[in-house]
């Protein structure tokens, strides 16, 4: 009535199968990460340079202010601290 050899066979062929199954969705998953990882890191990349221009920009206006009015610019520089030095001195 109870066939132990056929039972154990088909539970072979059942572990055969989930263990192929098992690593073919690892392995597609393993791969979707990586390329939303990837795409990630582009997109990352992208701003990265982006920003870097910018700031090259702003770096180079500021440059030509301080270059154009030396004197208003180190007097600015000078309120500023006297302002900061007041401030960190009343806390």
């Amino acid at each position: 009535m109870f066939d132990s050899d056929r039972m154990s066979e088909e539970l072979r062929a059942l572990k055969v199968d989930v263990t192929s199954l098992l690593s073919t969705s690892g392995e597609e998953l393993f791969e979707s990460s990586k390329d939303r990882a990837e795409a990630l890191a582009d997109q990352i990349r992208a701003a990265l340079t982006e920003l870097g221009e910018t700031v090259n920009e702003e770096q180079a206006q500021l440059q030509g202010l301080i270059a154009e009015r030396p004197i208003t610019s180190l007097a600015s520089a000078f309120a500023l601290g006297v302002v900061i030095g007041f401030m960190l001195r009343r806390h």
